[in-house]
């Protein structure tokens, strides 16, 4: 939180990874395009980036059609402080497309999942602040069901530990010169990862686990839309 009168800096960057073809989700419209609790799922994302005084650009990343034409409600924001990008084949590459178009006053680097539209400010703000003090860190929630581990023929091989389990979420927070190295090092390596995280984690680097939220549910496929407008009448951090 920022105290009255005290100077904000502005030097978090935002990626905001949207380039997925939303297969899980029937119909022709973008799963990240589609209208959820009152507006489309990807604007929510990029509306509550932009609110923060700390923020100096939220670069979107959209599939190669839609980069060139983008949806006009995208720019009821302010465009001064949003690009859009081009998505790469896979994930890390419209991440790191996005990285490539961070300005050199960049410090902190946040990358976010579009199918995540109800991030609040409070997580952004526990994901920046333990990225400021220069380490990586995750959004994630502790792991409350009894998870089973089974064979292809669904029988349980055995019951996993949970008590160090956490399921991970977006925003990922990082020091703008950990973030940079981790990905050069896996194109180097010709590595990938499903999140940013775990390119820091195969090279060494710490990361941290935040508190998430319930509210910064993915949405993955049909049922989450309805799940997702009741989670938005609630308040949480």
């Amino acid at each position: 939180m920022t105290a009255p009168g005290e100077q904000v800096v502005r030097d978090v960057g935002v990626v905001i990874v949207a380039a997925g073809s939303g297969t899980r989700v029937g119909g022709k419209e973008l799963k990240q395009f589609r209208w959820v609790a009152g507006k489309p799922m990807l604007l929510h994302s990029v509306q509550a980036f932009m609110a923060r005084p700390d923020v100096a650009l939220v670069v979107v990343v959209l599939p190669k059609a839609y980069a060139a034409d983008p949806p006009p409600w995208l720019f009821q924001c302010d465009v001064e402080r949003l690009l859009v990008t081009e998505g790469g084949r896979e994930r890390m590459e419209s991440v790191a497309n996005g990285l490539g178009d961070l300005p050199p006053s960049v410090n902190v680097v946040l990358i976010h999942d579009a199918a995540r539209p109800l991030v609040s400010d409070a997580l952004v703000d526990r994901v920046v602040a333990a990225a400021r003090a220069g380490t990586a860190a995750i959004a994630a929630l502790p792991v409350v069901d009894t998870l089973k581990e089974v064979d292809d023929e669904g029988r349980i091989v055995r019951t996993v530990e949970r008590a160090r389990l956490w399921r991970a979420q977006t925003p990922q927070g990082f020091p703008r010169d950990v973030i940079v190295r981790a990905h050069v090092e896996a194109r180097r390596d010709r590595a990938s990862a499903t999140d940013d995280a775990a390119l820091c984690e195969r090279i060494g680097l710490p990361v941290v686990v935040v508190r998430g939220s319930e509210r910064a549910m993915k949405v993955t496929d049909e049922a989450d839309f309805a799940r997702a407008e009741a989670l938005a009448r609630l308040d949480e951090g």
